[in-house]
């Protein structure tokens, strides 16, 4: 039987190291912000017409992608990539972990993607998150080498990647269906019990520094059931196949360009560079940053797609540019993720098709959910992320059912989760040059 003093003496460890990975994550939960502040500036988001300023924000990858590659390529090389390959990595070889993890690379992928958000390029945060959670282990480990102890070195990276998404979205529950559906593979007690209580401080930490519980809105609609399923199989079916195009297209570029981006860098970043400032300028900035902002505003029932076209058309062109701007941006090797841009797509996706059956909103909360399960083939997480991030717990009938579809469809058309194929890239050698 367990001592009251051994559980608090325990809780009060994992406390610690939730709280440690909170304040790590705090960095980027602030970048983030800067970004959404910056593209609100932008006409799709101001309702204002293109300024000197806005025009400027909308040119900076040009300039910024191109240094961003040099950098990866010379002086911040490990800071490179997403953050969760190597973190996965890591946990699987924990002896590697002194060389993926650790203070280095999390300040190096700190700076990169801090620029790169700065910068309005279009990148979730999950990578840089996890990995910096999974380093607050490492340091955790360091410091306090006899405290828990019965927690292997690999668990304990788990556990601790899991609550920097805990951290980075304050979403408690997300980083333990992460360690269980996407690390470890299974749902053990051993495991969760742990990741519950990490995840939960590193969340409330997150919250006390400005994250908001529903960072998205609240939705406003309230359908029946039936309802709900109608509209959750067609969505979650084109959603899901949308995602794993996404996801394709994001490993068939990481692993064309993985080479030539460290080779030809400023080549390769001038390229890319110029296609998302296009793509910012041809959208009034709605192909910007992570997709939180656009999202938001369609929440609130506002038109950030419609800035060149009108109504559908704007949808169709937005949907095309919220695919396509990420898998260039994070197939160079930038770190970032890919949460929040599938979880944009589909939004984009379901509300151009609820907009034509007057149901916008309901055709938005299930395809944001759709487009990530198809993305990523994690409907658990896709779903939690969903309920956490946009307060639509009302739809759990309809976000379940278009989460599994959509999850399906991608099973059929991606061999493998795409976490997971980014991992064997990242542990591909380079071919000699």
């Amino acid at each position: 039987m367990i001592s009251i003093r051994h559980l608090l003496q325990r809780l009060g460890q994992l406390g610690l190291l939730g709280l440690m990975v909170g304040l790590v994550c705090w960095p980027f939960n602030l970048l983030d912000r800067w970004g959404d502040q910056l593209l609100g500036l932008l006409p799709a988001f101001s309702g204002q017409p293109w300024q000197p300023l806005s025009l400027s924000l909308a040119c900076t990858p040009l300039l910024v992608v191109p240094l961003l590659l040099w950098l990866q390529s010379s002086l911040f090389q490990r800071g490179r990539g997403s953050g969760i390959p190597q973190a996965m990595t890591s946990i699987e070889h924990p002896e590697k972990a002194a060389g993926l993890l650790g203070l280095v690379p999390s300040l190096q992928r700190l700076l990169l993607w801090g620029l790169a958000t700065i910068s309005l390029l279009p990148l979730g945060r999950e990578g840089p998150v996890v990995q910096v959670g999974a380093s607050a282990a490492l340091w955790f480990r360091r410091l306090f080498p006899r405290w828990l102890g019965d927690i292997s070195h690999a668990d304990l990276l788990a556990v601790a990647g899991g609550a920097g998404l805990a951290g980075g979205f304050n979403t408690p529950l997300l980083g333990v269906v992460f360690v269980a559906e996407e690390f470890m593979g299974t749902f053990s007690t051993a495991l969760i019990w742990p990741a519950l209580v990490v995840g939960a401080l590193a969340a409330v930490f997150s919250s006390l520094v400005g994250e908001p519980e529903f960072a998205l809105g609240m939705v406003g609609v309230a359908p029946a059931e039936l309802d709900q399923l109608v509209w959750a199989l067609p969505l979650g079916a084109l959603a899901g196949g949308l995602g794993a195009v996404f996801a394709r297209l994001l490993l068939r570029t990481t692993r064309r360009w993985r080479q030539l981006s460290i080779q030809r860098p400023l080549h390769l970043g001038l390229a890319v560079g110029g296609l998302i400032t296009a793509f910012l300028l041809i959208s009034g900035g709605a192909a910007g940053c992570d997709g939180e902002l656009l999202m938001t505003a369609m929440i609130n029932g506002s038109s950030p797609t419609t800035a060149l076209l009108p109504g559908v058309f704007g949808d169709l062109l937005t949907l095309v540019l919220r695919v396509v701007a990420p898998v260039l941006a994070l197939g160079t090797g930038i770190p970032g993720g890919l949460i929040d841009p599938s979880f944009a797509f589909g939004a984009v996706l379901g509300h151009g098709l609820g907009d034509l059956a007057s149901a916008p909103q309901l055709g938005l909360t299930l395809g944001m959910v759709a487009g990530l399960a198809g993305a990523t083939q994690l409907p658990v997480l896709a779903v939690l992320f969903g309920v956490r991030m946009a307060g639509d717990q009302q739809l759990l009938p309809g976000l379940l059912l278009a989460a599994v579809v959509a999850a399906y469809v991608s099973r059929c058309l991606v061999e493998k989760p795409v976490y997971h194929a980014l991992k064997d890239i990242a542990d591909e050698p380079l071919p000699a040059s």
